[in-house]
């Protein structure tokens, strides 16, 4: 799998919502300024050739979805944000968040928490 442009992104983050949808639906999902059809239809054909979506022909239009769900990819991305700037450490992560203020006590508190539950689920 490889990353996404921040386009893609864009993109991928409206057709995980809406499950499915045509240009025309993803480009009324678009902030403003929206970009043009044409660049978005790009996208998704690019999209497409990477593995990221698919279509259903109605005639000369497609109808896309998502072939790779927003959890799997999350999951990718931050596995290789975690390797490429942490040295593969969860722990340097959160460290470097709480050093940089980012997390409070209440916060560290609630990742712990879920972290326990993480651990009592696994044999």
């Amino acid at each position: 799998m490889k990353e996404l442009t921040k386009a893609e992104d864009q993109i991928m983050q409206v057709l995980w919502t809406l499950e499915k949808a045509f240009v025309k639906d993803i480009v009324e999902q678009l902030p403003e300024p929206k970009p043009a059809y044409n660049t978005v239809s790009t996208i998704v054909r690019i999209l497409e050739k990477k593995g990221f979506v698919s279509y259903k022909a109605f005639g000369k239009t497609h109808e896309y979805f998502p072939l790779i769900g927003k959890e799997k990819y999350t999951r990718f991305y931050l596995n290789n944000m975690v390797t490429g700037y942490f040295n593969g450490s969860f722990q340097n992560l959160v460290s470097f968040f709480a050093k940089e203020n980012s997390l409070n006590v209440q916060d560290i508190d609630q990742l712990v928490k879920e972290l326990e539950k993480i651990k009592d689920k696994k044999p």
